[in-house]
């Protein structure tokens, strides 16, 4: 198979979360365990760090990455979802894996994938291992996908576990409360391990203090002594994720940081990473930005920024998915802006006129289009070099944008 055609029967064999929602979601670790045995456990072969949490958990990973490769380290990195290309999800140093060992490792292994019917994001996993382990990196970032208890990346024994934050998202799997969803996410905190968590907060603390205490795990809330750090990711709700980054690294026992390489690997996230879709501008007449925020947690961040910002007019471009509590993310958007409803162009993407009736009872006014790159060109015709465009909603509407 060529490339496209591996990573189309990645997509289209199996359920996949992001493409098809709850069907895809798996409810124990199995498949990961007996995939890596397959593989010869190449989790055990380098060292990691664990990042999950509800929002910024891939923004605080590639602060973590960046600030270990100013040290001198050869750094793997593994997120989720990817927003152009495959490839985007197995970095090492900012250098994404080939298309070419993703159509090797696929031929080598489709017998087994079909046979032990292994998930999208399972066998994305155990190839993210592999490669990490045949480079011999000297540690491994890894963003959890969802959750974290029943996570396929959660067969690992990190140096230090990291949890960004907690937030409603993701409920149907995770939990309608935050203990509960709290309760998932803490499944990434292993015994005698230092967990490092960003935000003390009073609804979940007691979840994670008590998970700590049982695994006999030290336990570090970064919030506690906040520091203005500089970075080159924009938007202001970045500076929770260097600090939480920052307090990560200086956990590590066998890798040596010092300033110089924080202060650099912060202010070179993107140059040393890559990373795209976090409060990332596009054009400047006019000025265009796109953000990721898909959740009540992470858009109140991203409104926030937004109200900061300087225009005459604001044009916002919006998509979001069919399983997102709309009551939830709707009433944080700004009512003086002219809306452009779209639908991003995956199964679980919501129909853009069914987003529309929902908007308008916020006091939200727009027009429905029929995709999202309509919905953006529009937009921009309609914009002023005064005027502002803002994309999100979704990762998937950044995705086709950017």
């Amino acid at each position: 198979m060529t490339y496209l055609e591996t990573v189309n029967w990645m997509f289209s064999q199996l359920p996949m979360y992001q493409r098809q929602g709850k069907t895809a979601f798996k409810k124990d670790l199995t498949n990961s365990i007996a995939f890596s045995e397959k593989l010869h456990n190449p989790h055990f072969k380098f060292k990691s760090i664990h990042v999950g949490g509800t929002n910024g958990k891939g923004s605080t990973s590639h602060m973590i990455a960046s600030i270990l490769q100013e040290a001198g380290y050869k750094v793997g990195l593994y997120t989720s979802p990817h927003l152009k290309n495959y490839t985007e999800r197995i970095r090492i140093n900012g250098e994404e894996m080939s298309k070419q060992y993703v159509v090797d490792f696929i031929a080598e292994q489709k017998s087994f994938l079909e046979q032990q019917k292994l998930s999208f994001f399972e066998m994305t996993v155990g190839m993210a291992f592999h490669y990490f382990a045949e480079e011999q990196v000297d540690i491994a970032v890894i963003e959890v996908g969802l959750g974290g208890r029943l996570d396929s990346t959660n067969i690992i024994t990190p140096e230090i576990s990291v949890i960004t934050n907690i937030g409603l998202d993701h409920t149907q799997f995770l939990g309608e409360t935050l203990p509960e969803i709290a309760y998932e996410k803490a499944g990434i905190i292993k015994p005698s391990i230092p967990v490092v968590i960003g935000e003390r907060q009073k609804e979940v603390e007691k979840v994670f203090t008590e998970k700590s205490s049982q695994t006999n795990s030290e336990i570090l809330f970064a919030s506690d002594s906040y520091e203005d750090y500089k970075t080159d990711l924009l938007g202001s709700y970045q500076k929770k994720n260097a600090n939480t980054a920052v307090k990560a690294v200086s956990c590590l026992n066998d890798f040596q940081v010092d300033e110089e390489s924080i202060s650099k690997g912060l202010k070179n996230v993107v140059k040393n990473t890559s990373l795209k879709g976090r409060w990332q501008v596009l054009n400047t007449s006019p000025k265009v930005v796109c953000d990721t925020a898909h959740n009540k947690e992470g858009l109140s961040y991203v409104m926030s920024q937004l109200n900061n910002e300087k225009y005459d007019q604001l044009h916002v471009v919006l998509g979001v998915v069919n399983d997102k509590k709309l009551d939830q993310v709707l009433n944080l958007f700004p009512k003086n802006a002219k809306y452009y409803f779209c639908r991003p162009n995956i199964p679980r993407g919501l129909d853009a006129q069914e987003l529309e009736r929902n908007s308008k009872e916020y006091d939200l006014m727009g027009e429905v289009f029929n995709s999202v790159s309509e919905a953006y060109g529009e937009a921009l015709s309609r914009s002023s070099n005064s005027d502002l465009v803002f994309v999100g909603g979704s990762t998937f509407v950044v995705a086709e944008v950017i």
